[in-house]
């Protein structure tokens, strides 16, 4: 084989060219998606908004999430299909940012926990003031009551932050909590209204009727309890992300080779019948201004 076509002849660069469509391809499909359900679930959410937090709309995290997948992946198959080097350099380091702001966020996270904690006991208490009127954030809360057997953000008091639970409130949820907080004993009929006047009691007089601990420290404790279940997910997410960095780098370098050695785009590596189909498909050598 000639010397002139030796880039497209090599399975580095064959391989290469087709993990990195296959990997862009994949995530702007995957990005679509999200951005799909994302769009959906907000034209949705739009009919009982009350709320403005990011935090406390999935709807609007889906659709921000579905919106860069979705335009970062499409530069990478943008890029991957035409050897374009600098749409391959900034999907390269646009990944790389990701990757890097992931990795410092968790670890800051991690280093100023009470601050992150405190961070999510803000925004649980604002959605808990609204939880009747927001069904995103109602229907979140009622899973992680029951999930984690917890009560509100810090402990079951924090519900005095909602009208209707308020004590001071009329009706039969004053000074109450939602029943997705009780204790639910086998083979018996959870009571709507089994957390009725509790907020104004002491922890041993309601620790048999709803579960007292806070739902933040629960989901922490579970995370703990469970770090196996969160290492494989953290993996799950950075090592795709780190992936990618290392096979778009692999790919400029083969990209930079092929400039160096011929300096510009020529037709007749292209057309050459040497080359065969799959070479003159994917158009192996670069383009180039």
């Amino acid at each position: 084989m000639s010397d002139s076509v030796r880039y497209c002849a090599t399975c580095s660069y064959v391989l290469l060219k087709f993990t990195l469509v296959a990997y862009a391809t994949i995530f702007w499909l995957i990005g679509g998606f999200i951005l799909a359900i994302g769009i959906y679930a907000e034209v949705e959410r739009q009919r009982y908004k009350t709320l403005e937090g990011i935090f406390l709309a999935p709807a609007i995290i889906l659709v921000l999430l579905g919106i860069v997948m979705f335009i970062v992946s499409f530069i990478g198959v943008l890029a991957s299909l035409r050897d374009n080097l600098t749409l391959l350099k900034v999907f390269l380091y646009t990944l790389a940012i990701c990757l890097i702001l992931e990795l410092l966020g968790g670890i800051v996270a991690l280093l100023f926990r009470n601050r992150t904690v405190d961070l999510l006991n803000k925004n649980v208490r604002k959605g808990m003031v609204n939880y009747y009127d927001d069904l995103d954030f109602k229907n979140i809360m009622d899973f992680v009551q029951r999930k984690f057997k917890c009560c509100g953000g810090t402990d079951w008091s924090e519900w005095k932050v909602n009208m209707y639970h308020n004590c001071s409130a009329p009706g039969p949820l004053a000074c109450g909590v939602p029943y997705t907080c009780c204790v639910n004993k086998p083979n018996e009929v959870t009571n709507t209204l089994c957390g009725y006047k509790v907020i104004d009691k002491e922890r041993v007089e309601v620790i048999d009727i709803i579960h007292v601990r806070g739902c933040t420290d629960a989901i922490f404790l579970w995370l703990m309890d469970n770090y196996k279940i969160m290492a494989g997910l953290l993996l799950g997410i950075l090592l795709p992300q780190f992936f990618g960095v290392i096979v778009t780098w692999l790919y400029i370098t083969r990209v930079e080779d092929a400039i160096e050695d011929y300096g510009n785009y020529q037709d007749d590596l292209i057309t050459s019948k040497k080359q065969g189909k799959l070479a003159k498909c994917c158009k192996c050598m670069p383009l180039f201004d």
